[in-house]
């Protein structure tokens, strides 16, 4: 009996599932924690550029007005809202609330487009605050 000529079925989750808002928002939740664990140095650079004085606070200042730094900047402001708003909604669940798959959808859903929003009003609230230009 030859095994090696044999072919082995693929699993059967491969033909099944489809991905769902749900699904996603769980891998995005994920990619936003992660991203504000690597973040974590770039908050700790702002503060150690405060406590060091002027000319250190200069030098991350200039890191921060560059397209890099503002798409750094915009890209942690998202990750941490979106995982803010996710914990939320996943602490709703574990109190056994919305749990019905609709819902479920819809709490997704406004995770995703409340994170979008409230990413773009602290964005220009904090343009509007400092005065700076976005661009």
């Amino acid at each position: 009996m030859k095994t090696a000529s044999r072919r082995r079925p693929l699993s059967p989750h491969l033909q099944v599932y489809r991905p769902t808002i749900t699904m996603m928002m769980s891998i995005a939740h994920r990619v936003a924690g992660v991203s504000l664990y690597l973040g974590a140095p770039l908050l700790a650079w702002w503060l150690f550029a405060v406590a060091m004085g002027p000319s250190e606070f200069g030098v991350f200042q200039a890191f921060s007005e560059t397209w890099f730094g503002k798409i750094v900047w915009l890209g942690y402001a998202w990750a941490l809202i979106h995982h803010l708003l996710g914990g939320l909604r996943h602490f709703i669940w574990d109190a056994g609330v919305a749990l019905a798959p609709r819902v479920a959808s819809a709490m997704a859903w406004g995770t995703l487009i409340g994170s979008i929003l409230l990413t773009v009003l602290v964005t220009l609230a904090a343009v509007w605050i400092a005065g700076a230009r976005l661009v």
